[in-house]
Parts: structure tokens; sequence; C-alpha cells
């Protein structure tokens, strides 16, 4: 094979690479503006509802909202939580549930994909808290 075909498809592939690599960091900043807003209009107020009537039927959880997250937290055992997050990992970002509970002396984990930032309504996260909130909820 002649050098020069071999030059122009390398180099076509490193232009192929680059613009993708450029499209896919577009996406995951919009996607993050999205997240962002998602978290301070949505996320965080419902959080905050559902921690005030869990506090009211005694049941003792915070909220906390570290950078790009929100998460609510059992003040008795901080390994029961339910987190929202931002994946930027795959090809299209998507919204993350990270749960997290004690059973026994063991600590049972899980990741649930929510939807896009975009994509999620306020009734699909709370959807999505209620059901991870049962094992928190049922000792």
């Amino acid at each position: 094979m002649e050098i020069s075909v071999v030059r122009k498809r390398v180099n076509e592939t490193i232009d192929r690479a680059k613009r993708r690599a450029a499209d896919r960091r577009s996406r995951v900043d919009e996607a993050g503006r999205d997240f962002d807003q998602f978290l301070e209009r949505t996320a965080v107020p419902l959080f905050r509802q559902i921690a005030n009537v869990l506090r009211a039927d005694r049941y003792a959880f915070n909220v906390f909202t570290p950078s790009g997250s929100v998460r609510l937290m059992s003040e008795r055992h901080t390994e029961d939580y339910i987190e929202i997050v931002l994946d930027t990992g795959g090809d299209a970002p998507q919204i993350v549930g990270h749960t997290s509970h004690r059973r026994g002396r063991r600590v049972v984990e899980s990741e649930r994909t929510i939807g896009g930032p975009t994509a999620v309504t306020e009734d699909d996260l709370l959807a999505f808290v209620l059901r991870e909130l049962e094992p928190l909820v049922e000792k």
C-alpha cells in the first residue's frame, strides 16, 4: 500500500476522533449546565421536602448538596443514603441515582439511570426516590 494512502487514512481518523471528542465535550458541558438547573429547581427542593416529611414522621434524614449532586442521608447511619449525580462517562450524559443502605453488617449499594438532564421530571425523580427509600425506612 502506498504511504500516501496510509497517511491520508490515518489523518482522516485523527480528524474524525478530534471532531467526536469536541462534540462530546460540548454535550457534556451543556448537560452539566442543564443538570445544575435541574438540581437547583427540582432535585434539591424535592429532596428537602422528602426530608421534612420523613422528619415529621420521626425518621432522621438530612439533605446535603455537595458540588454537582444532592444526597438524602440518614442521621443515624451514614451508609444509608440516596444520591443523584450526573454521569458523563457514556456517550450521552445521564442522571444516575446511587443508593446505599445497611443490611446487618454489610452495605448494599446500587446505581440506576434515571434519564437525561432535560428529560427527567419531578414525578420521575419522586418515583425513583420513593422506590429507593423503602429499604431505608423499613427498619
